[in-house]
């Protein structure tokens, strides 16, 4: 039996023909008691169609029905949890999921509201924070109280706009079975926007793509039975087999076929590269050490005496390696990274690159950072030639615009060099970030997270681009990550930090996949879960602290 019903519905905004169609004729029914949950890239209009479906908006044309009765407004029985917190600073845990209990139960006493409040607080495993207010809480637990609060309502149903998304992975993840569980226990129908395909089967009875143009797309039916298990269903042939199925379709609708460039790198020397005859010389030499990291540490002065944060940190990496550097949040990823880019000062040890030890910011270093650092009153064109103009003084300036405009082009942004960066989504703009770092022809490209501030579906897509560019240039890389995917597509070798304070390498895998790579095939070779599998068992080992956790006594006796 249906309990929401979507019939005809389109919605625009604007008039005439400046008009944006976000969504257009949508027909769905939502099971009463189902968990559905809708799933695209950003801008397809999924957080409109929540508010539709909560009646902060009127569609533009078509019907909204909630048990046969039009949405026409905001309605106690459909609970809402967003993206954003929205708690109110100045009261507690308890205050914040008292708002609710007094709006939709007046009549109670307050021994009764108390239970309540105390009921849904426990319910979210907070009952040890409900004194504190939201500046005491992490990111998780303000999220959590904003669950409490939806549920405090006792809402027939539960729309969530993409509650998880501002979270790290481990804080998602662990949040993500948090709202399984709650919604097991008393079934009520949930429907969720997202856009992490992961989150989707584990969550889900059903799915719907929602494609770009703002239409429905294909429904996929997650018969997996429940409880599913996080880590049991890398091996669970049923969730791999669906996995790259969602996979497969989104990447075909929301990721474009890539055009083929048409602009030449012009023949232009950095001002660290090498004379064309040495250059030469050099092609085919075995380079086992072209960066070498040698006994690395880090140590900062505290009130309580000097903290060691990196500890012999040892690794040798070959010239056109691509290396990921994976681990907990904490274990001195960035520092590293930090480290070989020159900004950050080394301890002790050394790193060398190309036969010279790294001292300082240089060019020949560049770094793509989680944020793009653009800037804002430039144009994507400008904001690369910065550099550019910097490292190629010997180059005309026809040679150096040529620079500038392969490079965004190989990134997808032909058609928007002159567009000011103020203008650019967020992934817009980190497409100019790593065009400016390829632009620079460095000797070693260092990216800290990247694509750790955009949605899933867009970081498949730069991946993509990254993969696309780097397979060009074969310039020798690091990429700090916490994405487990992420890692295991990019690199040849996949680098695991332990936890800090005094962490280092805990184990090192090869990843010996086939090159040029992209997401949809690496899903459907044998070997990829294997290697997924070994990244997720280390970081389960190190989940709780700077030691991993004791094995059990028959792991251990074998």
């Amino acid at each position: 039996m249906s309990i929401l019903k979507l019939e005809g519905v389109s919605q625009s905004f604007g008039s005439g023909i400046h008009a944006a169609h976000v969504l257009k004729n949508i027909d769905l029914e939502v099971q009463e008691g189902e968990f559905l949950v809708l799933l695209g890239f950003s801008g397809t209009g999924k957080t409109t169609l929540i508010n539709l479906m909560a009646g902060l908006e009127r569609p533009s044309s078509g019907t909204a029905t909630f048990k046969g009765a039009p949405i026409r407004e905001p309605s106690p029985e459909r609970g809402v949890i967003f993206q954003s917190y929205s708690l109110m600073p100045w009261l507690t845990v308890n205050g914040n999921v008292r708002l609710a209990v007094d709006t939709v139960f007046p009549n109670l006493s307050a021994a009764e509201k108390d239970e309540k409040v105390a009921h849904y607080v426990d319910m979210v495993g907070l009952s040890h924070a409900a004194t504190r207010r939201p500046a005491e809480l992490s990111g998780g637990m303000r999220q959590r109280v904003n669950v409490a609060r939806a549920l405090a309502m006792n809402p027939e149903m539960l729309l969530l706009d993409e509650p998880l998304s501002a979270l790290d992975a481990l804080t998602r993840a662990n949040l993500a079975d948090e709202i399984e569980r709650i919604w097991e226990a008393d079934k009520k129908t949930c429907v969720l926007i997202t856009n992490d395909v992961d989150e989707a089967i584990i969550l889900a009875d059903r799915i719907i793509a929602l494609n770009p143009d703002g239409t429905l797309g294909r429904e996929f039916k997650v018969s997996i039975p429940r409880p599913r298990d996080r880590a049991a269903m890398n091996t669970d042939a049923a969730f791999k087999a669906l996995r790259a199925e969602v996979t497969g379709y989104l990447m075909e609708v929301g990721i474009e076929a890539k055009v083929e460039g048409t602009r030449l790198l012009p023949d232009v020397t950095p001002i660290h590269g090498l004379p064309s005859a040495v250059a030469e010389a050099r092609k085919g030499a075995i380079r086992h050490r072209y960066l070498d990291f040698s006994q690395l540490h880090k140590v900062y002065p505290t009130p309580k005496g000097p903290l060691t944060v990196v500890e012999d940190f040892d690794l040798k990496v070959e010239r056109g390696e691509f290396i990921s550097l994976i681990g907990h949040s904490g274990c001195g990823k960035s520092t590293v990274l930090t480290m070989a880019a020159g900004l950050n000062e080394i301890s002790k040890g050394a790193i060398v690159l190309d036969g010279t030890h790294v001292a300082g910011a240089d060019p020949e270093r560049a770094v793509v950072f989680q944020s793009p650092n653009l800037f804002p009153w430039l144009s994507a064109k400008e904001n690369v030639a910065i550099g550019v103009d910097k490292v190629y003084p010997r180059a005309s300036q026809a040679e150096r615009q040529d620079v500038v405009e392969y490079y965004l082009e190989r990134v997808g942004l032909a058609d928007a060099m002159d567009k000011p960066a103020t203008d650019m989504s967020n992934g817009m703009q980190q497409r100019v970030g790593i065009a400016r770092a390829f632009a620079l022809s460095p000797k070693l490209l260092l990216l800290d997270e990247p694509f750790g501030m955009l949605d899933s579906l867009t970081r498949w897509e730069l991946q993509e681009v990254l993969m696309e560019v780097w397979s060009r240039t074969k310039v020798t890389a690091i990429c700090v990550t916490h994405d487990v995917d992420e890692a295991i597509l990019l690199a040849d070798r996949v680098v695991m930090m332990t936890n800090g304070p005094q962490a280092t390498i805990g184990k090192i895998v090869d990843v010996d996949l086939p090159r040029p790579r992209t997401r949809k095939a690496l899903l459907q070779h044998p070997d990829y879960y294997r290697y997924r599998q070994e990244v997720l068992d280390f970081l389960e080992e190190y989940e709780h602290g700077a030691k991993p956790k004791p094995k059990p006594l028959k792991a251990a006796a074998e």
